[in-house]
C-alpha cells in the first residue's frame, strides 16, 4: 500500500515538474498548448484527482515563479477536470480531448474573464470571449499533440503499469 502511494506522487511529481518546464518553453503568446498536452497525459495515465491536483500545483508554481497572471488557474483546472472525467467515463483518449478542449477552451475561458477584471481592477479592453480564441487555440493543438503522444505510447508495457497503479484501487 505504501509503495503503491510512493508511486503515484513520484509519477505526479515528475507530471507537475514536466508542466512547469516544458508549459514556457514551448509558449506561442497567450496560449499554453504544453498544458494541454500535459492535462490530458495525466488524465489518460492517472485520473482526474491527480490530473487536478497537477494543473493546480503546476499553476500556482507557474504563478509563483514565472509572474503567471490567474490565467494559469482557469486555463488548466476545468481542462484536467473534464479531461480526466471524459477518460474515466468515456473510456478513450478522445473523450479526454473533448474534456480538455470543453474545459480549457470554453469554460477557462470565459472564466478568465471575471477573474482577470478582478486582478487587474479594470475592465478596460475585456470582453467576455477575449480569451476564447486563444485558449481554444492552446487546448485544439496541445490534445492533438497529445493524441500523437499517447496514441502508441497507451500500448507500451510500462504507460499500462503506472496506468493500472492509479486506476485500479
Amino acid at each position: 500500500m505504501n509503495n503503491r502511494r510512493t508511486k503515484r506522487l513520484t509519477i505526479l511529481a515528475m507530471m507537475i515538474a514536466l508542466d512547469v518546464i516544458l508549459s514556457p518553453l514551448f509558449r506561442i503568446e497567450g496560449m499554453a498548448p504544453m498544458s494541454s498536452v500535459l492535462n490530458v497525459t495525466a488524465a489518460v495515465l492517472m485520473g482526474p484527482v491527480y490530473a487536478i491536483v497537477m494543473a493546480l500545483v503546476t499553476a500556482i508554481l507557474r504563478m509563483m515563479l514565472l509572474g503567471i497572471p490567474p490565467l494559469a488557474l482557469t486555463g488548466a483546472l476545468f481542462g484536467a477536470l473534464l479531461a480526466g472525467l471524459g477518460y474515466r467515463y468515456g473510456g478513450h483518449i478522445g473523450w479526454a480531448i473533448a474534456g480538455e478542449i470543453l474545459g480549457t477552451g470554453l469554460i477557462g475561458s470565459l472564466l478568465s474573464y471575471p477573474i482577470m477584471i478582478w486582478f487587474t481592477g479594470s475592465a478596460n479592453g475585456l470582453f467576455w470571449f477575449v480569451y476564447t480564441p486563444r485558449f481554444f487555440g492552446g487546448a485544439i493543438s496541445g490534445s492533438l499533440i497529445a493524441w500523437l503522444f499517447l496514441f502508441k505510447l497507451k500500448e507500451t508495457t510500462i504507460f499500462k503499469k503506472v496506468q493500472t497503479n492509479f486506476y485500479n484501487q
